[in-house]
């Protein structure tokens, strides 16, 4: 067997390569089942999910009642109505933030960058606590049961500002120095130059923050009090952990109905809540790689 540059293989070479690709094989097999499994139980009837254990790999039966049920849940459309709220809003004002931070901070001639730097890094180790935060953002900024709770406590990362203060570094200083001597400013500079340079970390940046704000749930139990303006994953938490289906299995002919019935809502509405997320997952996957590698190394 020859290799890309048409060297023949060693039997190392090709045993490690068998290896390799069947440890590549079982990790894709162990990772995608779940998901399966989870759509398959979604899918098969209940009466025939209630008794079902082990490997599934096809429904038990076939029956769509059990997504008719999530959809009809008035719970289930006013959650995702504010989850994609909180993520685009949020996701935006996140990222435009984080560009301007990460700009601010690589600026030589702005004195107070490194130290805003070190002040921002010690956030990623020391914070004020779940009680302060409460209370600050309940009681003091008057933000208890808006979406804006949602959003404004956590629309900055350390982490991905670090990332892009990286990627913002990687960037030749002779652009911005051609951009200076045509009488750009640093705000021109910024949104016409650094960010068109910079679309694979933005790119980033928004899967980063739109899959956080889709996955957030802890804020909106702390902060969130009508029930109305829950985000989808509170929602599915009430479903899965305290068990309420009642909304959603009323029709059902006594408690071992609404039971069996909600056993099969549970994993339709985890289908439901994941799958747009992992729609929109493949089309930005293709900058992860490239926007993560750009400014990690720096020589």
């Amino acid at each position: 067997m020859l290799n890309k540059k048409g060297l023949k293989k060693s039997k190392g070479s090709m045993v490690f390569d068998c290896i390799n690709t069947l440890f590549m094989l079982f990790l894709i097999l162990i990772t995608f089942y779940p998901l399966y499994y989870v759509l398959m139980c979604s899918l098969s009837e209940s009466n025939a999910l209630i008794g079902s254990r082990g490997i599934m790999l096809l429904p038990k039966g076939f029956s769509l009642a059990s997504y008719k049920a999530v959809f009809s849940n008035p719970n289930i459309l006013t959650g995702y109505r504010t989850t994609l709220l909180v993520v685009v809003l949020g996701t935006a004002l996140s990222v435009i933030l984080t560009s301007i931070g990460a700009f601010l901070i690589t600026r030589k001639n702005f004195a107070l960058g490194k130290p805003m730097a070190y002040m921002m890094t010690f956030t990623m180790f020391f914070s004020g606590g779940m009680i302060p935060t409460y209370l600050l953002v309940y009681k003091y900024l008057h933000m208890g049961d808006t979406f804006w709770a949602l959003i404004l406590p956590t629309a900055i990362s350390t982490y991905n500002l670090l990332i892009m203060k990286a990627n913002f570094q990687a960037l030749p200083d002779s652009i911005e120095e051609a951009a200076k001597i045509d009488g750009a400013n640093d705000i021109m500079i910024l949104f016409r130059i650094v960010l068109p340079l910079s679309m694979p970390i933005i790119a980033v940046m928004i899967l980063f923050y739109g899959v956080t704000y889709w996955n957030s749930w802890f804020n909106a139990m702390l902060y969130m009090r009508t029930k109305s303006k829950f985000p989808l994953q509170l929602i599915l938490r009430e479903i899965l952990l305290i068990n309420d289906t009642s909304s959603m299995s009323a029709g059902g002919n006594g408690a071992s109905d609404t039971y069996l019935i909600g056993e099969s809502i549970k994993y339709a509405s985890i289908v439901v809540a994941t799958l747009p997320i992992l729609c929109v997952y493949p089309f930005i996957q293709r900058y992860f790689v490239k926007g993560v590698m750009i400014g990690a190394v720096k020589g």
